[in-house]
């Protein structure tokens, strides 16, 4: 190596602050990150889903009480907010769901490849937010 060579910068302690915000983060990385804070997402919600089917289930007046939660709110929240917590919901859901599948499939297959990787990390940013806009379309009330 020559003097007039730049060197590489070596990175021994990582500074989060200055460091991190300017890493580029792989496609593939960020959808793999997205799988955990789903995953998180739908374990700290899991009260709410637990809340959502015993009033769904327990009788006709309980139904009626759950389904006027999402057009009239429920104490102080309204219906809205309601209605993008349960969009939340099913987002995570879906996007752990197929990013599930993916992580599953590369598991199996062995097949592990930059490109590949990037491929999947598309079909499964698409895909899970196709799904939640579908979705969400009909929670609103747009179809």
């Amino acid at each position: 190596m020559t003097e007039i060579a730049k060197k590489r910068p070596e990175f021994r302690n990582i500074n989060a602050f200055k460091d991190l915000p300017g890493y580029r983060w792989p496609l593939a990385a960020i959808v793999s990150g997205m799988h955990r804070i789903s995953g998180m997402l739908i374990f700290i919600l899991l009260p709410f889903v637990i809340w959502l089917f015993d009033t769904s289930l327990s009788s006709e007046i309980s139904f009626a009480r759950f389904t006027s939660v999402f057009t009239e709110g429920a104490g102080f929240l309204p219906g809205w907010s309601i209605k993008l917590v349960a969009l939340g919901l099913i987002w995570a859901y879906l996007h752990h769901l197929i990013a599930g599948v993916r992580h599953l499939y590369f598991d199996v297959s062995h097949e592990t490849t930059k490109s590949r990787g990037r491929r999947t990390a598309v079909a499964t940013l698409v895909l899970s937010l196709g799904l939640t806009v579908i979705l969400g379309a009909k929670l609103f009330g747009l179809y």
